[in-house]
């Protein structure tokens, strides 16, 4: 199944164009927990800029899977 990881805030969203190949929703919530680890590498110190966040893993056709807010998974 293919899997999209859009970032999303009150007033944002930066949209996953390309997605993931994964076997089912765990392996999708696997790969979305080490998209946010890179990103914590990513931004550092800056992980406070991100409160209010959130990743959503969505199907093709937009429906919700899962979503993952990042304040609490970056610290």
């Amino acid at each position: 199944m293919r899997c999209y990881f859009h970032l999303f805030s009150d007033q944002e969203e930066i949209l996953d164009e390309v997605g993931v190949e994964v076997p089912d929703l765990n392996h999708a919530k696997v790969e979305a927990l080490k998209a946010i680890s890179e990103l914590q590498i990513e931004i550092g110190g800056e992980a406070e800029d991100w409160s209010g966040w959130r990743l959503e893993i969505v199907c093709p056709q937009g429906t919700l899977l899962h979503s993952i807010p990042l304040k609490s998974t970056l610290h």
